[in-house]
């Protein structure tokens, strides 16, 4: 149930300085595009941001991050007020998120010739997986994978190449960032379905419940709305979709 919020209570709470300080995920291709040093970052997570600032009359400043996991590891430090990041249980015990305001399938990328033809084929003894640390998918398969080897890189990057130079059986990733490590690596396959769809959502640190409540509803507005969709099309970005509202 949407909730009546005092804006100026609100406002105070989640940026008592009247500028709202946003962390980003530099590492979400999708979500975030980098401008230089000279320009704020422009892309759906940034424009999702404003809006909320919008509301609340504040000023905004970005502070972007280079992976996830810097990101969420900065939340009780008071550098930043909200963030935009995927919703996962270990970030949630210091963050309070909203529902996901949108999701993005996450599959496998295989080289030519494997023996790998299904996602459930992956989990088996002697599969060695590429991944980015600390991303949301690799806090997924860390849960998940009971037999197969998690292979972790520094970046989405460093984990194609080290896909490429170990030989390793597969890559986990975001589907419309497989795509692209498909195009430049002959005869690789990205595998049909998903093993997880990662949830983006807006987050503040614990604690601050007049803000949380404001930014959750925010969300459900801004979904059955259309904001969303709107935003996705102006950005003119594929690969992810509007998440389900949530009461």
């Amino acid at each position: 149930m949407k909730q009546n919020h005092n804006l100026t209570d609100v406002a105070k709470e989640i940026a008592p300085s009247g500028i709202l300080r946003v962390g980003l995920n530099m590492a979400n291709f999708l979500l975030v595009k980098a401008n230089g040093q000279d320009q704020e970052p422009t892309g759906i997570a940034p424009s999702m941001a404003k809006e909320v600032a919008n509301r609340l009359g504040l000023k905004i400043k970005f502070f972007p991050y280079a992976t996830p996991g810097e990101l969420a590891e900065d939340a009780n430090k008071n550098i930043w007020d909200m963030a935009l990041l995927a919703v996962e249980p270990a970030r949630a015990t210091v963050i309070d998120f909203t529902n996901a305001y949108l999701e993005i399938e996450s599959s496998y990328l295989v080289p030519e010739g494997s023996s790998i033809h299904a996602i459930e084929d992956v989990d088996k003894p002697g599969v060695k997986i590429a991944v980015m640390e600390k991303s949301a998918y690799d806090l997924y398969l860390s849960r998940s994978i009971k037999l197969a080897t998690l292979v972790r890189a520094k970046s989405m990057d460093e984990s194609f190449e080290i896909f490429v130079s170990q030989q390793l059986d597969a890559l986990a990733g975001l589907k419309p960032r497989l795509i692209q490590e498909e195009q430049k690596l002959k005869g690789s396959k990205m595998l049909p379905g998903r093993f997880t769809a990662v949830q983006q959502a807006m987050g503040v640190p614990k604690g601050k419940s007049l803000a949380a409540g404001f930014i959750g509803d925010f969300v459900k507005e801004a979904i059955s709305c259309g904001l969303v969709q709107e935003i996705i099309n102006a950005h003119q970005i594929s690969g992810v979709s509007v998440a389900a509202l949530i009461d």
